[in-house]
């Protein structure tokens, strides 16, 4: 095949370039070339998705077999480019999220779940997570209305692995590498389903190039890992000496730990990790243990990779403050036993 990126070098877009070369199709890939290296091996075009120019020049370098779109994020910028290639593209597949859903994170979910209305300007009050919802809802409806039955929507929920830019992962094998007593968020066996980076690149392709329409979930199945498992893989993978100490969800959310980001991947809201991702398994999805993708994950890092972007800054508590939580607890569950 003949395949478009929309990205390509950055996490998922770089997951999906290195697949593609590994099944032998041709790749182009179109960026600023601001936000990381091309993969050896594809055809990268530089260009802006914001200028209506480049998007041009890009469509007059078709055809192609199929368009993956991983850096759209406003209606506007989508609608340009999916108006630009639905004469040069045969299939759009468009990378979205499960935020596009009206039930997120506060509800379980499945394929059918009703999806946020789009409007350019959001309510008084929007949360971020909202905000980011209704802007990817405006996106797939714009590629919907461009591509018809020839658009696909997947809707991953947490995407992990290597070269992951948030630095989840990281911020935890970090974490846990400096040892002490490290405050574990919740409860050990609190379900938890984040996918692995590699198996949404492979199944963004396989929809590709068997022409799936429709939209799917892509998570991992419910119940795929615990908190428990995830942070002591964390623990053998670094060989660290670390502790960890349990704390309940109700006294860090009475002590203003921001859920998500204070300790990352900490929200128990009850829809977070109840995702049913039941088509794309039907299609072919397949998710390897959440084992591998944290060893993968530090192995990455181990080889020198550095996580510096603007959201991974947002992550995480103080060393101090931890320590005081901990403290705090100590007391409370001493006072109470």
């Amino acid at each position: 095949m003949r395949l478009l990126i929309l990205g390509g070098t950055k996490f998922l877009g770089r997951a999906v370039a290195e697949e593609a070369l590994c099944r032998g199709h041709e790749v182009v890939t179109f960026n600023r070339g601001a936000s990381g290296a091309d993969v050896p091996g594809v055809t990268a075009v530089r260009g802006d998705r914001t200028s209506g120019e480049d998007v041009e020049a890009l469509a007059a370098q078709g055809d192609w077999d199929g368009v993956i779109d991983t850096s759209g994020m406003t209606a506007s910028l989508v609608q340009r480019s999916a108006r630009a290639l639905s004469g040069s593209v045969a299939r759009y597949v468009f990378v979205s999220t499960v935020n596009v859903y009206k039930g997120w994170p506060d509800l379980p979910l499945t394929d059918d779940s009703l999806v946020r209305e789009y409007t350019p300007v959001g309510p008084a009050g929007e949360s971020g997570a909202e905000e980011y919802g209704r802007l990817k809802a405006g996106c797939e409806q714009a590629v919907s209305d461009c591509f018809g039955d020839r658009a696909t929507l997947l809707r991953p929920g947490v995407i992990l692995g290597p070269h992951e830019y948030v630095g989840r992962i990281p911020w935890w094998l970090n974490r846990v590498r400096a040892g002490g007593r490290v405050l574990a968020p919740g409860r050990p066996d609190w379900p938890i389903q984040p996918v692995d980076v590699r198996d949404v690149a492979t199944f963004a392709l396989d929809v590709a190039e068997r022409d799936l329409a429709g939209s799917y979930n892509v998570t991992a199945p419910i119940g795929h890992s615990t908190f428990g498992r995830f942070l002591n893989t964390c623990l053998q993978v670094t060989g660290a000496g670390a502790e960890l100490v349990w704390v309940e969800d109700a006294f860090l959310r009475e002590h203003g730990v921001p859920e998500w980001v204070g300790l990352p991947l900490w929200r128990d809201y009850e829809g977070t990790w109840h995702v049913d991702a039941a088509r794309a398994r039907a299609a072919g999805l397949r998710c390897r243990p959440l084992e591998e993708t944290v060893a993968d994950t530090w192995q990455w890092l181990c080889g020198g990779a550095a996580v510096s972007s603007e959201r991974a800054a947002e992550l995480g508590i103080s060393r101090e403050r931890e320590a005081e939580l901990i403290a705090t607890w100590d007391t409370r569950t001493e006072a109470a036993g």
